[in-house]
């Protein structure tokens, strides 16, 4: 049995000796490449935290002690040491999750998989225990990157202003999220770093003045108490000590015994204390660490020997295409400008950034931030993009309502990931953006189905400077090119039958499936048109007229029915007072596990099957009623 096997619980490493916690961290390691190797995952962010995870379980009573995960990514190690270490279905339906989950176990305590949100979680724990009198330690773990958030920061100034209760924030300094942290926070850490002389001067200074007869004690006093304005020279740790946070580092957070002083310290300690870790992202394997764009952040199926994908995409992806349009876009526009939120590899904007350095911001986990600088940029005169995963966007509902919308800012977002990406679980899932969006007055929504809209409607959102505009595309591979065979409006008609019995309003990338839908729905005698909106906020004037000759509406859309394009289509055939029947397929109203994306389409019943049955089920109970199935004009 190797050590890691007899771990079941985090009391089981307190009898390690120092060696076999080497040996441990070693094993654990090895253990990550080969399993996440086979399933994707994260693994460059727990290959960093491997000592830093083992030293917080041996110090700390793990589920009394309640530790916090920001952002969850980097909590493999911790399932590992807390009983779960079958990971041969991670990120798979009914497999590990990727994130915390309080399903899996009394030790995962929060399950927020967004940035910068720990540090809230810890305050309002903090004062709960406050106000019930319950004493135990509370860990909030983040990263430097999740600092860069507003939200981090509004939380610290909280727990600071009541110095007296007990809380540990460890801060896992990388110097990346995604890739390489930035801003002043990250230049602020970067300067901490470099400073680790300064202790080991005071404690020299300490040996020898002491030594020193008459005026070795008062010289050493002097020091002593000079220390806050030493360490603000040398070290300026002072930036938290000044918010009344005690501060303790920077620890070497691969060396455990390094970090579970520094932990035991600050356990002692009665108040807020934050422990500076630097850590290595992807640590241990070479391959990693010499993939200097985000250090094997996330990765697919891999050979665990020589790190190679094995699984080659067959088809572009959507953000490679955007990327590229971008960076023509560029070329051609010297006004349009591009922001990302510490993400800039993965929405595409590395061509962007090598061909226009001047003309990109990555202004860290500050989404919120990204949508108000965004508003300031179009005031001044350029065209920006901000390039965001769509879930993200949700953080700044305010900023693109208040300050984008309500001045009518050409800006356009871009949301990577939209719709449901499966593997990551409920928080990754880009389902409410065009639920959310729906109420933004001015705000125009495309959703491309193949890599030629994306690019056409692009173009035409870059073209719109007095009002918001959204591109939304999903996870999965582009796919073929789907011609229209006609337009009416400025809709794009994929599919015509004559005669036809059934409107599919087909949102986005799902045009496929309902293509598929509507071959299987001809195989029972029912005719189909099926179009494509190309923008559904706001949707075509000309949707409603299509729609009366038809004898029932069925809208396919990647995202939550609640506020989605179904209730827009539905309002706006109220507004036009036609009568037509409709039905909605969509995301619903629940958060969904994670597993594959073709997984999670067929839990929720979004098939050419499924789809295609329950509309022959309701024009089959409409033609028993006795009503009419198609509308006079098609001489039904």
């Amino acid at each position: 049995m190797t050590l890691l096997e007899s771990i079941k619980e985090p009391q089981d490493l307190r009898t390690l000796s120092p060696p076999e916690v080497g040996e441990l961290a070693a094993e654990i390691r090895t253990f990550l490449v080969r399993a996440v190797t086979r399933t994707g995952g994260h693994l460059g962010p727990n290959l960093g935290v491997v000592e830093l995870t083992i030293a917080l379980h041996r110090v700390f009573d793990s589920p009394v002690d309640h530790i916090l995960w920001d952002t969850g990514h980097q909590s493999y190690v911790h399932k590992l040491l807390t009983g779960r270490q079958d990971f041969s279905g991670l990120r798979g339906k009914g497999g590990l999750s990727g994130y915390p989950s309080r399903a899996e176990s009394a030790h995962d305590v929060i399950e927020n998989s967004h940035a910068s949100t720990v540090l809230g979680w810890a305050d309002g724990l903090a004062k709960a225990d406050e106000v019930l009198g319950r004493r135990r330690h509370l860990v909030a773990v983040i990263g430097d990157g999740a600092l860069t958030g507003g939200m981090a920061w509004e939380a610290l100034n909280n727990i600071a202003a009541a110095g007296n209760r007990p809380l540990i924030i460890v801060v896992n300094d990388n110097e990346r999220s995604y890739a390489p942290t930035i801003g002043g926070l990250a230049e602020h850490l970067a300067t901490l770093r470099t400073t680790d002389g300064y202790e080991r001067f005071l404690t020299w200074g300490k040996g020898v003045l002491q030594q020193t007869p008459v005026i070795g004690q008062p010289l050493y006093g002097s020091l002593h108490g000079a220390k806050k304005g030493f360490k603000d020279t040398f070290a300026p740790q002072g930036m938290f000590e000044d918010l009344g946070l005690k501060y303790l580092g920077p620890v070497d957070g691969h060396d455990t015994a390094a970090v579970e002083s520094a932990l035991h310290r600050a356990k002692r300690f009665h108040g807020p204390v934050l422990v500076h870790c630097i850590t290595e992202k992807g640590r241990g394997c070479l391959p990693a660490l010499a993939d200097d764009a985000d250090r094997f952040h996330t990765v697919g199926r891999m050979n665990p020997l020589t790190c190679e994908p094995l699984v080659v995409p067959a088809a572009a992806s959507w953000t490679s295409v955007f990327g590229d349009e971008m960076a023509e876009i560029g070329a051609e526009r010297p006004d349009v400008v591009a922001i990302t939120a510490a993400m800039l590899q993965p929405v595409g904007l590395t061509r962007f950034a090598e061909e226009f350095p001047d003309r990109i911001w990555d202004v860290g986990i500050a989404e919120q931030h990204a949508a108000v600088s965004a508003a300031g940029l179009a005031t001044g005169g350029l065209h920006p993009v901000v390039a965001v995963y769509a879930t993200f966007l949700n953080r700044a509902f305010d900023q693109v309502l208040m300050d984008v919308a309500l001045h009518g800012c050409g800006v356009t977002f871009v949301l990577d990931r939209a719709g449901v990406t499966g593997v990551d679980g409920p928080s990754h899932n880009g389902v409410w953006d065009m639920s959310v969006l729906q109420v933004v007055p001015g705000l125009r929504i495309a959703a491309p189905r193949d890599a030629d809209r994306l690019r056409e409607e692009l173009r035409e959102a870059v073209d719109v400077d007095d009002a918001p505009t959204v591109i939304r595309f999903p996870k999965e591979p582009v796919g073929e090119p789907i011609p229209a065979v006609g337009t009416i409006g400025g809709m794009d008609v994929l599919h015509r039958a004559p005669d036809p019995d059934v409107l599919l309003v087909a949102v986005g990338a799902l045009a496929p499936l309902c293509l598929q839908t509507a071959d299987l729905l001809a195989g029972a005698g029912i005719r189909c048109t099926v179009v494509d909106p190309r923008w559904v906020k706001p949707l075509d004037e000309q949707l409603p007229v299509l729609a009366a000759q038809h004898g029932l509406v069925a809208v396919v859309e990647d995202n939550s029915r609640a506020g989605g394009v179904g209730w827009a289509v539905g309002q706006a055939l109220r507004d036009a007072g036609v009568d037509v029947p409709l039905r909605s397929f969509g995301v619903p109203e629940r958060f969904l596990a994670h597993a594959g994306r073709g997984d999670v389409l067929a839990e929720i019943g979004l098939t050419p099957v499924e789809i295609a049955g329950r509309v022959s089920a309701v024009l089959e109970r409409r033609a028993a009623a006795g009503e009419r199935i198609r509308p006079k004009e098609n001489g039904a």
